[in-house]
């Protein structure tokens, strides 16, 4: 609208349609109650220290009889991959005729302070994997990694590749030091040692404000102006909260994990060069022969492509497969045509083999 051909009785219209428009949307916020977490029935079967094991619930049969261990990252909160009926990772696999556990790592706290990445993958992760080839009587399980989950997935299954049948990888990071990692240049020259020793674990609200600020307009500002168009939708609003919520549910981070895991992946880009060694043992990706599924997200801003694409030249794996997605880091888990394409995918991946 030409500035100069705005008339009075246009601005009022607008001006009282946004207050309708606000008011209802007040009215909306305050009957939303609380946010859900998480909409998959599911069960706990293992349990230690902050970590739960937990197996999902399927109205089918799963038809796949190798089990599927989601491991997710340690900095936010798993239930991205099960956010709402429409969108959720988890409910599309179960579909997918998958038996789905997921390792919920839970909350830090100072008891954990010393925990490292031995911990982590070599305890925690092994002793899960266990768990399912007790409970199921098999020797090997499917592992599908997410981001920094990815990442613990690909060294466990260097490592531990007698346990692994196959592993499939969700917008992982292989390489550290590649040009469009803004998050890798940023943190080069940060004292990690004087951060940890001086901190302990690191919190999550630091982490957060760290990825936001990555995007700092659209992150923390657009998105919120954005909001005003949703206010007279209640769903829409809600599942605008229910995203807000996950966001903002960081947990901290055990300091030595951290410690390790920005020094000898973000800062040293050790997995590349096969310099990387982990409880005593070192990680060689051409030790990973199992069949590989590689997921990246065209537009990630936290995992370039190139970043994830990595993997193909470093494993040893002779059925190697990629499959990309046309959009971000968090779109890959809740956009409609995600939970049309990636599930199934994976599932149909993993029957064949």
């Amino acid at each position: 609208m030409n500035p100069i051909n705005i008339k009075p009785q246009d601005l009022l219209n607008e001006v009282r349609q946004f207050n309708e428009k606000f008011a209802k949307g007040v009215h909306s916020l305050m009957e939303i109650g609380v946010v859900s977490s998480g909409v998959t029935p599911r069960e706990e079967i293992y349990r230690d220290d902050q970590l739960v094991l937990y197996h999902y619930q399927s109205l089918r049969r799963a038809t796949n009889k190798t089990p599927l261990l989601i491991v997710y990252a340690l900095v936010n909160r798993p239930y991205m991959a099960d956010l709402q009926e429409s969108r959720s990772l988890i409910r599309g696999l179960l579909d997918a005729g998958q038996d789905v556990y997921l390792i919920d790592w839970g909350y830090p706290d100072e008891s954990d302070r010393y925990l490292d990445l031995d911990d982590y993958i070599n305890g925690y992760i092994d002793d899960c994997v266990d768990v399912l080839r007790n409970r199921h009587g098999v020797e090997k399980i499917n592992l599908l990694g997410i981001c920094q989950g990815g990442t613990f997935s690909a060294c466990y299954s260097a490592m531990h590749p007698e346990k692994i049948r196959n592993l499939t990888t969700m917008v992982t990071p292989i390489d550290f030091h590649t040009k469009d990692n803004m998050l890798s240049h940023w943190v080069q020259n940060v004292d990690v040692d004087l951060l940890v020793d001086t901190r302990g674990n690191i919190p999550g609200d630091m982490l957060n404000w760290t990825f936001l600020n990555l995007k700092p307009y659209s992150l923390m500002g657009q998105k919120y102006l954005g909001v005003i168009d949703l206010m007279d939708d209640p769903d829409a609003l809600e599942n605008f909260m229910r995203m807000e919520k996950w966001i903002f549910d960081s947990p901290d981070q055990a300091g030595e994990a951290y410690r390790q895991f920005i020094k000898d992946f973000f800062q040293g880009n050790k997995l590349m060069s096969d310099d990387l060694v982990i409880g005593g043992m070192q990680v060689k990706l051409k030790n990973i022969l199992m069949p590989v599924l590689n997921i990246y997200a065209e537009q990630d801003h936290l995992v370039p492509p190139g970043a994830s694409r990595a993997m193909k030249k470093k494993v040893g794996s002779k059925d190697y497969s990629e499959l990309s997605f046309p959009g971000g880091h968090i779109g890959i888990y809740v956009s409609g045509k995600a939970q049309k394409t990636i599930p199934p995918a994976i599932g149909d991946w993993l029957d064949k083999r």
